[in-house]
């Protein structure tokens, strides 16, 4: 059974770094993407970042040069770190991962093509 557990959420002011972290636990296949979603109040769901463990990645394009994502695919973390935070920045993060994912990884980012998800870390941005 797959399972994902956020960290690193919090309040910090504009301007500001976080580095959010998400383990994953019982992934058997070779094969996998994780990614993460943000959701601000009263907004769907948006892919930010995703990652294959073949390090392709794909970024949505307000965040790019500002978020990265990396995979630490021994141990199944996926890490997103976010420069130069904004106030719009400020939402529910998830961490999700895809199982033999079929199409490219931007695909996967921007359809949420995802088979599990974490209950989010909140991230709050103040000006």
């Amino acid at each position: 059974q797959v399972q994902l557990v956020e960290s690193g959420g919090g309040s910090v002011q504009s301007g500001g770094s976080l580095i959010l972290s998400c383990a994953a636990s019982g992934v058997t296949r070779s094969s996998y993407a994780m990614g993460w979603v943000r959701q601000a109040p009263g907004q769907g769901r948006e892919g930010v970042a995703a990652i294959e463990n073949d390090d392709s990645t794909a970024y949505e394009s307000s965040v790019k040069g500002r978020f990265t994502i990396s995979l630490d695919n021994a141990k199944k973390v996926v890490y997103l770190k976010i420069d130069n935070l904004l106030p719009e920045d400020t939402a529910m993060y998830y961490c999700a991962l895809a199982l033999d994912p079929h199409n490219s990884i931007m695909s996967t980012m921007e359809g949420l093509e995802y088979d599990y998800w974490g209950q989010g870390t909140q991230v709050t941005v103040s000006s």
